[in-house]
């Protein structure tokens, strides 16, 4: 009895830093857009912790571990009946609401990756359906008992195929659907650079993610007296210090700058990197498998422009691609069953087999979100909302005050110097502030 009280305060505070995370992607998209959206990301996160939360509670928490149907799909628990008996060594609230915390991270990949251009109402739907049925699925076929690749053996210890491999590609696929914010390629294919409104606020969010992964992770565990517990925290840090590290000394010799942003993303690549194998690989395993997630991230982030794929928050390389990786990675290095290890390559095959239908699957669900969102209200925002910015156009506010005086600058030139008086290059100037 003792142990189910340890249990639930140590799952129930994970689970809180687990939520606490959104803070942390709030800060971080947000720093990482233009000031003109900043409130728009912000309410996305919104959306992800009131109704992606709801519909996870409703209908994807039965999908995700219900009464097996196949291998393939849960049938029971929908409304999360707390009577119901999982064979937890804690209450069924506690680990609904753990639960619940990843499925609302999984929503947030993807608002990072359509940010500055998607609908808002199109976002609303894509948060219900990603919750409602695209997560719960591939958490169902390898997080329940019964699920197919768990019958074969797959192991992702805490989501880095689960969660950030399915969010990564759903977020690529709605990516490429939507295009690239306007002006964002040439015509000959060059990029143009949009620089990030607030790096400081930016790495406030990393910092915020960084501290709930420890609860993201060890979490994982359900069981305070785990004795990987430590393991698990040790192999967080180290691979979150490796993949930041490579990709700050990367973008040194490369550019000749150490790229802030990008360090940022290094940081958060180890860490999905980490995600599957944390309780199954050594400490220098771990660096191993963080740093080669910041070089995936820097490689990544290239070839994701390359395809002119507009990712204004580096998304689909920091979890899709490292999502993938870290995956396979278990098959590689796992202490007891890796092919560096032991020389076996089984559970390489089915780590494999599993990341790349996952991954798959993400791309199917996100394109078929897309498909939906367009058909009911609109996949993408329009030009004028774009150019005028999301946050006054959907929400009525801008993000920082010192703008709120130039918020309703009039479409004519004529008419704004009329009412305000200022000469043209004035206003000329004060349309810039507005629109960064």
């Amino acid at each position: 009895m003792e142990l189910i009280y340890l249990n639930t305060v140590w799952i129930v505070i994970a689970a809180a830093m687990v939520l606490f995370m959104e803070g942390g992607f709030s800060l971080l998209e947000a720093g990482l857009v233009r000031t003109k959206n900043a409130v728009n990301i912000t309410m996305k996160v919104f959306v992800d912790l009131t109704i992606g939360a709801l519909a996870f509670w409703l209908i994807g928490f039965g999908i995700m571990f219900g009464e097996d149907a196949f291998g393939f799909i849960g049938t029971s628990l929908f409304g999360t009946p707390s009577n119901i008996e999982l064979g937890l060594a804690l209450p069924n609230e506690a680990f609904i609401l753990f639960q619940t915390g990843f499925a609302v991270a999984c929503i947030s990949i993807i608002s990072g990756a359509v940010a500055e251009r998607m609908n808002f109402k199109a976002y609303i739907i894509t948060a219900a359906l990603i919750t409602l049925i695209v997560y719960p699925l591939s958490g169902h076929w390898v997080w329940s008992e019964n699920g197919w690749l768990a019958q074969l053996g797959m192991l992702d210890f805490a989501g880095s195929s689960v969660i950030h491999g399915m969010g990564g590609f759903a977020a690529l696929a709605m990516a490429w659907v939507l295009g690239p914010r306007r002006g964002r390629f040439n015509s000959d294919g060059s990029a143009n650079v949009f620089a990030p409104s607030n790096i400081p606020l930016a790495s406030a969010g990393t910092f915020i993610l960084w501290f709930g992964w420890f609860g993201f992770n060890a979490g994982s565990t359900l069981d305070a007296s785990d004795g990987s517990l430590a393991l698990i925290a040790l192999n967080t840090m180290m691979a979150a210090a490796s993949g930041g590290s490579v990709a700050l000394l990367l973008t040194m010799f490369k550019y000749q700058k150490a790229d802030p942003s990008m360090t940022i993303n290094g940081v958060l690549s180890g860490l999905v990197a980490i995600t599957a194998g944390c309780a199954f690989v050594d400490t220098w395993s771990a660096i191993l498998i963080g740093a080669i997630g910041g070089g995936i991230v820097v490689y990544g982030t290239l070839l994701i422009d390359g395809l002119k794929i507009d990712d204004p928050v580096g998304a689909v390389s920091v979890h899709g691609l490292n999502g993938v990786f870290g995956t396979i990675a278990v098959g590689l290095f796992h202490t007891n069953a890796g092919l560096f290890t032991t020389g076996s390559f089984s559970l390489l095959g089915v780590q494999v087999l599993g990341a790349l239908t996952i991954a798959g699957w993400g791309l199917v669900g996100g394109l078929a979100i897309a498909k939906v969102a367009q058909m009911l209200v609109g996949l993408r925002a329009s030009a004028r909302e774009e150019e005028e910015g999301l946050d006054m156009a959907y929400h009525g506010i801008p993000a920082y005050n010192e703008l709120e005086r130039f918020a309703d600058i009039p479409s004519s030139l004529y008419d704004f110097q009329e009412t305000t008086g200022i000469t043209v290059a004035q206003s000329n100037q004060k349309k810039e502030v507005v629109n960064q």
